[in-house]
């Protein structure tokens, strides 16, 4: 089969692999219909993450049709069109009872932190991912869902991954109504977020960045404020003055490592890779909210040690909660706002590329070329 393949920081390629077989009684060999490139993606590409190994295949979000199943698999028969959760989640562990399907012990237990994730370095377990006509996915009893026969496949591929975390980073955030809430990052994972701040009563959603294709995608689809960075002599002063002196309710970073903005964070943590990646934009989240609020982390860092404001972090008695998102827990209530017409996850993508020009969409996404919001790789397509 053909499948993505890394080769090194900003090197990919594609290859033909040996298809995968059925390993345990609880997999299934899924043919991939839809599969996106996504954000977190790119710290891999960058060469961010730690143990990202030559010879990966990449991709966490990803829809497909089952093609075969293990013994154990009784939910899902072979011709299912199914949506799979990036994370991998057995269900029955001590975590996932608690539905921390992001922090399963079984899919990664060699980890003290994050669960198994699709094509996302050996950090997250080393497993392949669905940037390739067919992968193997583990607890396919568990995880996988069916895709509602309404749903269009644009929207049911961004259920996967960009469309919960965002939910969630809104839903860690404690929203309350009439609360103003800034999210870090217009990025899908942002402009989800600051849509979804809405649905949890927002008063007032503002998006920072600075690439302006991005921060007017966000003004029209959130609808929110929007701000460059670059054009603000100081964002955190121009952020507790646009709250009144106080600063925001809620602080959404959703960019991670991979930020611009400080050229200390970027030489220390992005040139060097002497922390984990440039943590700037938690730096500007810790500072914008109030005394006693919440900051919500969906940006992805490495397991390593990063320059972060602790002290401002007592001091100012905020509230800290990040987490990959539990995206088989939120699935049924996103379904239902999708049915609903409450969120419209295609309208994020604007590039659908051929699987055979992963290289390409790579490049085009990394160096934000062409307006690009959201690409999705269509095998045989």
């Amino acid at each position: 089969m053909r499948a993505m393949d890394y080769r090194g920081p900003y090197r990919v390629r594609l290859e033909e692999k040996p298809m995968p077989k059925i390993e345990h009684p609880r997999d299934a060999i899924v043919r991939v219909t839809r599969s996106c490139i996504c954000g977190s993606d790119l710290h891999l590409y960058h060469g961010l993450v730690p143990d990202t190994r030559v010879g990966m295949t990449f991709g966490h979000e990803f829809t497909g049709i089952v093609e075969e199943v293990g013994a154990e698999v009784e939910s899902l028969k072979a011709g299912d069109h199914v949506l799979v959760p990036f994370n991998i989640a057995c269900g029955q562990c001590h975590f996932c009872k608690q539905g921390l399907f992001g922090n399963c012990h079984e899919s990664n237990p060699q980890a003290t932190a994050v669960g198994g994730i699709f094509g996302y370095s050996h950090t997250a377990g080393g497993y392949d991912g669905g940037q390739a006509e067919y992968v193997r996915v583990p607890y396919a009893d568990f995880g996988p869902t069916l895709i509602p026969d309404w749903m269009d496949p644009d929207d049911a591929v961004l259920l996967t991954d960009v469309v919960p975390t965002g939910y969630q980073a809104a839903e860690m955030g404690g929203i309350k109504p009439g609360d103003t809430v800034v999210v870090f990052g217009a990025g899908p994972v942002g402009i989800m977020a600051a849509r979804c701040a809405w649905l949890f009563g927002a008063g007032r959603v503002i998006v920072v960045d600075h690439l302006e294709y991005r921060l007017e995608f966000a003004r029209t689809y959130c609808p929110a404020e929007v701000y460059d960075f670059r054009e603000l002599d100081d964002l955190v002063v121009f952020m507790k003055k646009t709250t009144g002196g106080l600063g925001a309710d809620v602080c959404i970073d959703a960019v991670g490592n991979d930020a611009a903005g400080s050229a200390l964070q970027t030489l220390f943590g992005k040139k060097l890779k002497l922390e984990a990646g440039s943590a700037i934009a938690l730096h500007w989240a810790i500072n914008s909210v109030k005394k006693g609020g919440v900051v919500s982390i969906v940006g992805v860092y490495g397991p390593t040690g990063n320059m972060v404001p602790m002290g401002n972090v007592v001091n100012k008695g905020l509230t800290i909660r990040a987490n990959q998102a539990s995206v088989k827990r939120l699935l049924p209530r996103l379904i239902d706002h999708v049915k609903a017409g409450h969120l419209n996850p295609k309208a994020l993508i604007t590039h659908k590329v051929p699987l055979e020009e992963i290289s390409d969409a790579y490049h085009i996404f990394s160096a934000k070329l062409d307006g690009c919001i959201k690409p999705v790789l269509v095998p045989n397509g």
